[in-house]
């Protein structure tokens, strides 16, 4: 496997310009971060809430 130095770094860098444009770089780079977090807090188990049905009874009556 090749390894990637500066030169193929700013090589990568002038073609995501050329393709996405620098007005769009800022939306695609945001998109790529939020992605990222939401995978990373998916993965921890973070957004994991108890379920609403766990809560309440089947009968539908409050617990006394």
């Amino acid at each position: 496997m090749p390894n990637i130095g500066p030169p193929e770094l700013l090589l990568i860098l002038v073609i995501v310009l050329i393709v996405f444009g620098v007005g769009r770089l800022g939306e695609v780079g945001g998109a790529l971060g939020k992605g990222i977090r939401e995978f990373r807090k998916a993965s921890s188990g973070e957004d994991e809430e108890p379920s609403k049905a766990e809560e309440k009874p089947a009968d539908g009556k409050p617990k006394a």
